[in-house]
């Protein structure tokens, strides 16, 4: 795969260039991969070539080859790893957010197949500001569910799940046999339909844990989402803080999708 993409990169480059300055030669390098992605000779999960080998192959310093795998992994192409190299990233998955949102139902819409894994599950005493968001007096039992959502096996995103335990008893033994899916949990439930209330989104980075979890790095790019679910009549039933990774999703917002 190395020979080809060299070969690729050849192909690409005049037989008589002159030797590129710094300021121009990191974009034609970036350039250049792009293409080469894009054609497929390397795909998500390569590693491109060292930078000390690419600037060999181009007459720089490698620091100009490192500025130019900056700017594809701003573009969202590669993902930069300490002692893993330059890798071509997955596409990012597309995950609208409208009136109704399920993870697994949002990626069988684009063949990808959705799972879930059920981290942690607990009882606990709901603080003031997560209780009033479900409608709920401050201290009421609430259920602490976590759980990892991936497509095609890849994991996606982490969520902490938060629910009365009043209204919902056994929810934990509900959840753990739908693998983790709120939706098929709360059919339980008699409840069968849901709508999202809010979503509110914020970008931080990753701790060590989420990044273990993820499988990205720490200190890596993640998107917070804090939604609230509710019945048809508007009346709060589900409060679930998520991280996603952020070079593996993309939220799509679609305030009139069903």
């Amino acid at each position: 795969m190395h020979d080809a993409l060299v070969t690729a990169l050849d192909d690409a480059a005049p037989p008589d260039a002159a030797p590129p300055d710094a300021a121009t030669a990191w974009r034609r390098i970036a350039d250049e991969l792009a293409c080469a992605i894009g054609k497929g000779d390397y795909v998500a999960g390569d590693t491109l070539p060292a930078a000390t080998a690419l600037a060999e192959r181009y007459g720089v310093h490698r620091h100009t080859v490192r500025q130019a795998f900056r700017h594809l992994a701003e573009q969202g192409l590669v993902t930069v790893s300490r002692g893993r190299g330059t890798q071509v990233s997955a596409r990012r998955v597309p995950y609208p957010l409208g009136r109704r949102v399920s993870m697994r139902a949002n990626l069988g819409r684009i063949g990808m197949v959705g799972s879930s894994t059920v981290l942690s599950q607990e009882q606990t005493i709901g603080e003031a500001e997560t209780c009033e968001v479900l409608g709920l007096e401050t201290g009421a039992a609430l259920w602490r569910l976590e759980g990892l959502s991936l497509a095609d096996g890849t994991p996606m995103g982490t969520g902490t799940h938060w629910l009365s335990v009043e209204r919902f008893p056994g929810f934990d033994a509900a959840y753990r046999v739908a693998e983790g899916s709120m939706t098929a949990a709360l059919k339980a439930y008699g409840i069968g339909d849901y709508v999202r209330l809010s979503t509110r989104l914020t970008a931080r980075l990753a701790s060590e844990r989420e990044a273990a979890l993820l499988k990205i790095e720490p200190g890596a790019p993640v998107m917070v989402s804090v939604a609230v679910d509710a019945l048809s009549d508007l009346t709060p039933i589900h409060l679930v803080n998520s991280v996603f990774a952020g070079e593996r999703m993309e939220m799509v917002v679609e305030p009139f999708a069903e």
